[in-house]
């Protein structure tokens, strides 16, 4: 018996309330990295580690692959307190970071070292590919150099409430402030799946953290200081703190967005179709699950919205305990089962966990399509001028009927604007009807124009060319290329309004770090959330195709 799966529509996952449900799985890109480098057999070193006992200075740790090298140039400084901040607009970091193409000579690291601590306010050229910076925990950070200057381990209870020694404000690639276009490397095997650059800069600053705060314990300890114990140091992650300025991408970059929802959806319709599961594959699916809940009860949040979600979040949990319990998974096409079951009894919470889990089983089925996430339809963009207003008029109802029926008029439906603020260049949400920036908004309303495109395309006549309805109506050329570009993309469009009163920015923040591989998502406002990065991840001399992948699943305590 065969039976071929189809995807689930566009209508139910592009809906905002889903996509900030979204947990990483096999096609998240930090596992895509550690998996590749383990495969390909990497290599790692750290080719300088030049910090004073203040904790100054600067570090090289370098990644060999098949046929090039990567450099994290990391630097320490010595941060006094008032001027730590995770906000964008901050101007000084504890460790200030640049990804190098290659292995930087002693004159490219002078050369960034009076830029990359400036960050937004210095330059970086071609040869570096990514900058970030990062702060530490001071808490935790304080309590693992005391206890490993006295020779002690950190209290695991305080690494778990915590999770990480520095976190992230920022990782910028692609271009910014002179570093390497993505056309310059996305011919780059390596590199070819999303944010790749970004990952093994992320990766590298992990190793770098775990020796400096090591080297900070030696300088006060002496003698009698120890390291941080292997199975400790695999819990502690990169922290990351992600506001507004992340939230647009998904808007701004409809067929990249696309290719992530839509390898996701064919992975998950794959194992739909799969008849039966061997013994070994529901072994590893209930194994993972185990793992999964005892990562959701050390999931911990403060804002409504998420203690609501992990609320519900743990309630599915039992449920599906008492599903796997009930049902052996045995039968024909077991995950369908599931996956319909879980449609019906769970929260989208719950829901899109279970379709991480289901994947899990089923590398060669699901990891081929990483290859797939990449933007290289440059063609999607050009607009068909031949194209006549009742296809238009077709393309528009298909993807934007539910914007039809809003009333756009109405205040709750337009409260919001975004724009782009003058001091920092970052995205913006703001109060349309509170603040005086209606007329610097940005075209991140795509239902909204959508809607008065179609009320102007209702004056022309059903044969007349786009061509010449744009020449008249210039203002809805981007609604038209984005209308077009749905069908090479049907996941494309976010089905909800991105200016509602009621709009929550944190569900694009994480459907986005979902795909990072980011874990315990905790908003601290409506607009802006920390995660965790790489917790469990193996270190450069641990890694292995052995512990490569499920690393994201921490181990339940015997």
């Amino acid at each position: 018996m065969t039976r071929h799966i189809e995807r689930r529509e566009p209508a139910t996952v592009m809906r905002l309330g889903r996509l900030g449900s979204l947990h990483q799985c096999r096609l998240s890109f930090m596992r895509v990295l550690t998996r590749r480098m383990a495969r390909e057999k990497w290599t790692f070193s750290c080719n300088a580690f030049e910090i004073s006992e203040e904790g100054v200075g600067h570090a090289v740790y370098t990644a060999q692959g098949p046929e090039r090298v990567y450099s994290l140039v990391a630097f320490a400084h010595d941060l006094p307190p008032e001027k730590r901040s995770d906000r964008v607009i901050a101007e000084a970091w504890d460790a200030t970071f640049a990804l190098f193409d290659g292995v930087p000579a002693r004159q490219d690291i002078e050369r960034l070292s009076r830029n990359v601590p400036l960050q937004e306010a210095g330059r970086v050229q071609e040869t570096e590919l990514s900058l970030s910076r990062a702060n530490r925990s001071v808490r935790l950070w304080k309590h693992v150099v005391d206890r490993l200057a006295c020779g002690q381990q950190p209290d695991p209870e305080q690494i778990a409430s915590v999770g990480y020694l520095m976190r992230t404000t920022a990782v910028y690639g692609s271009g910014k402030f002179g570093a390497a276009d993505r056309e310059l490397i996305a011919d780059r095997e390596e590199l070819q799946a999303p944010f790749q650059v970004e990952m093994l800069s992320v990766y590298l600053t992990r190793c770098f953290v775990r020796d400096l705060v090591e080297y900070m314990a030696r300088i006060q300890g002496g003698e009698q200081a120890v390291r941080l114990e292997p199975q400790i140091a695999r819990k502690l992650g990169i922290g990351n703190s992600t506001g507004l300025g992340m939230a647009p991408f998904i808007v701004n970059h409809p067929i990249l967005f696309n290719n992530w929802i839509m390898a996701r959806e064919e992975a998950l319709a794959a194992v739909r179709s799969v008849e039966t599961a061997t013994g070994e594959q529901i072994v590893l699916f209930r194994e993972l699950f185990e793992r999964s809940r005892h990562s959701v009860m050390a999931w911990h949040s403060e804002h409504p919205v998420q203690i609501r979600k992990l609320h519900d979040l743990k309630r599915d949990i039992a449920l599906v305990s008492e599903y796997l319990e009930q049902n052996s998974l045995e039968t024909a096409f077991p995950w369908d089962q599931l996956i319909r079951w879980t449609s019906e009894e769970l929260s989208e919470e719950g829901q899109e966990l279970i379709v991480s889990l289901v994947l899990e089983p089923y590398g060669d089925l699901v990891d081929g399509y990483a290859a797939c996430m990449a933007d290289s339809n440059s063609e999607a963009f050009v607009i068909d001028g031949s194209m006549t207003v009742a296809e238009l008029r077709t393309l528009i109802q298909s993807n934007f009927g539910w914007a039809l029926e809003l009333d756009w008029s109405a205040a709750e439906n337009c409260a919001r604007a975004w724009y782009v603020s003058e001091e920092k260049l970052e995205p913006r949400l703001g109060e349309r009807f509170e603040e005086p920036i209606a007329d610097y908004e940005q075209p991140l309303a795509p239902a909204r124009d959508a809607a008065i495109a179609y009320a102007d395309l209702r004056e022309w006549d059903d044969k007349c060319l786009v061509a010449e309805f744009l020449l008249q109506k210039p203002e809805h050329r981007h609604t038209v290329r984005r209308a077009r570009m749905i069908l090479d993309a049907p996941y494309g469009e976010i089905r909800d309004n991105t200016i509602s009163a009621s709009v929550l920015p944190i569900d694009m923040l994480r459907a986005k770090l979902s795909f990072f591989g980011a874990t315990h998502f905790d908003p601290r406002s409506d607009r802006w959330v920390r995660i965790c990065m790489y917790a469990g991840a193996p270190y450069p001399e641990e890694l292995s195709e052995d512990n490569a992948d499920l690393w994201v699943y921490p181990e339940v305590p015997q």
